[in-house]
């Protein structure tokens, strides 16, 4: 077999397309507010794998800092990034409003976790192992 069909596993196929997409999004909170703390972040990775996976689409890294999270998403070309990224941000706020109530103060937020803007930057013509340093290399908080 020739050595540029060898089998590659971050190359997806599927019946009508072979792709390797990914995406590095960066999630503010409201205001930039400092309420994110490790827990909050380690729930807050869960809920978006396992969005991720229910999308068709996989969390490769995640991290962030006391007002934002990084992420590096390996996803299908049916699947719009703003639908992604509204699922995520959408059902993460919900869990981490619900399971944390005390550190995410409502009123000075206005009942929103996340700023409604996002950060999204296509990934391929650099090497993903930089973004993948960049985000492992984030302060997360004690």
């Amino acid at each position: 077999m020739s050595p540029r069909w060898a089998s590659d596993p971050s190359i997806r196929r599927g019946r009508s397309v072979v792709h390797n997409l990914h995406v590095h999004l960066v999630f503010v909170t409201r205001y930039r507010g400092d309420v994110l703390d490790n827990a909050m972040l380690t729930r807050c990775e869960q809920v978006m794998r396992d969005v991720c996976a229910r999308m068709g689409a996989e969390l490769r890294e995640f991290n962030g800092e006391d007002d934002h999270v990084h992420l590096l998403v390996h996803y299908p070309p049916k699947l719009p990034i703003s639908t992604l990224v509204n699922r995520l941000k959408g059902v993460s706020a919900h869990y981490l409003r619900k399971e944390f109530t005390g550190r995410i103060n409502r009123a000075i937020m206005h009942g929103h976790l996340w700023s409604p803007s996002y950060f999204a930057a296509s990934c391929g013509g650099a090497p993903l192992e930089i973004i993948r340093e960049y985000i492992k290399n984030q302060k997360r908080p004690d």
